[in-house]
């Protein structure tokens, strides 16, 4: 096992140095390859201060001030929202299920439309008031799916997956309530945000969010060998040691706080969570132990080509990140979906 993780680590950690070099060079002022390499090697230490300069001043700015920081920011929510998809469909095993399944989307995203509804944009944190406030209610969707599927402390998993969809739909027609509403302007503030996007996106975001990333997907990574044993069911599972009631709080837990610190930083973008441990699973097996990891990496390299296609397919108009990865993401659904139909009648 940790020989293949080490192979697929090492290959996607080498396809993912790839991705970024070559986003880098692409948008409106292109960039040449080579000038990319060399600005990247001269933030090394030891190494830059022997590294010629060879390109403009304004090729380093656009570089280390507008396309690095939200490159970086793609990789950390793709990974932020793979590994959570991946924690997902391992503790209510269902293939089909992905972050946004209890609700923790749609609960943000009431929160974001009622500081944009009102203006409120700066009035409480700043800058940070719309992915502070967004993260709080997703966390507040949480507790109310939990409270409504729990008895005596306890929960089934159909009945979490049941209590999300419910608590989704309602807090999803409040938002449409509010878009329904309002202004074409505060319209158009509320759909951008739902449509999930990282422009305008600077250094002091990838700080939010890395610090969930790494202890969530720390905590998950070491609950990949009793979800292995879930899929056996749970029964089986507790026989084996597992504590299937803890393993499931906390695994539900960290999954969706890494999903509701994602969604306030960036907006509502589906699918990634679904498609991702998908193709991991493809490659390498129905391990755990290594698609939990596998999926924090292979989501970064997913969310960075898929903002790399929003940014350059209609530049210099760019395309909400969410929108790309429905399109990529919708049609991959109906194929799993397909495939699951086929396995039942079978």
């Amino acid at each position: 096992m940790k020989r293949r993780l080490f192979l697929w680590g090492a290959a996607g950690l080498l396809l993912l140095l790839l991705s970024v070099v070559v986003s880098l060079s692409l948008g409106s002022a292109h960039i040449p390859i080579p000038h990319v390499w060399g600005v990247l090697l001269k933030l090394l230490p030891f190494v830059g201060d022997s590294v010629p300069v060879t390109w403009p001043q304004s090729t380093e700015q656009i570089i280390m001030k507008v396309r690095l920081p939200r490159i970086v920011l793609a990789v950390l929510i793709g990974g932020a929202l793979s590994v959570s998809g991946a924690g997902f469909q391992g503790v209510l095993r269902n293939p089909l299920a992905d972050p946004y399944t209890l609700g923790v989307a749609s609960g943000s995203s009431v929160g974001a439309a009622f500081l944009i509804l009102f203006g409120l944009h700066y009035a409480l944190f700043g800058m940070w008031s719309i992915p502070v406030v967004a993260f709080l209610t997703g966390l507040g969707t949480l507790w109310v799916v939990f409270r409504l599927a729990g008895v005596q402390g306890k929960f089934r998993t159909e009945t979490v997956i049941l209590s999300g969809v419910v608590v989704s739909s309602f807090l999803s027609a409040i938002v449409s309530f509010m878009v329904a509403l309002n202004s074409s302007k505060v319209v158009n503030e509320i759909l951008f945000w739902l449509m999930g996007s990282l422009s305008l996106r600077g250094w002091s975001y990838t700080t939010v969010i890395l610090p969930y990333l790494l202890v969530g997907a720390a905590v998950l990574i070491a609950y990949g060998r009793p979800l292995n044993l879930f899929a056996l069911g749970e029964r089986h599972a507790a026989h084996l040691g597992v504590r299937v009631d803890r393993t499931k709080w906390v695994v539900l837990l960290v999954s969706t706080i890494l999903t509701a610190a994602a969604v306030s930083v960036c907006g509502v973008i589906g699918f990634v969570g679904l498609i991702t441990p998908h193709l991991v699973r493809l490659m390498v097996g129905p391990d755990y132990r290594l698609i939990i990891p596998l999926s924090v990496l292979f989501g970064g390299i997913y969310v960075l080509w898929a903002d790399t296609l929003a940014r350059m397919v209609l530049s210099p108009t760019e395309i909400p990140l969410g929108v790309v990865t429905a399109f990529l993401g919708a049609p991959f659904f109906a194929y799993l979906l397909s495939r699951q139909k086929k396995t039942l009648k079978g």
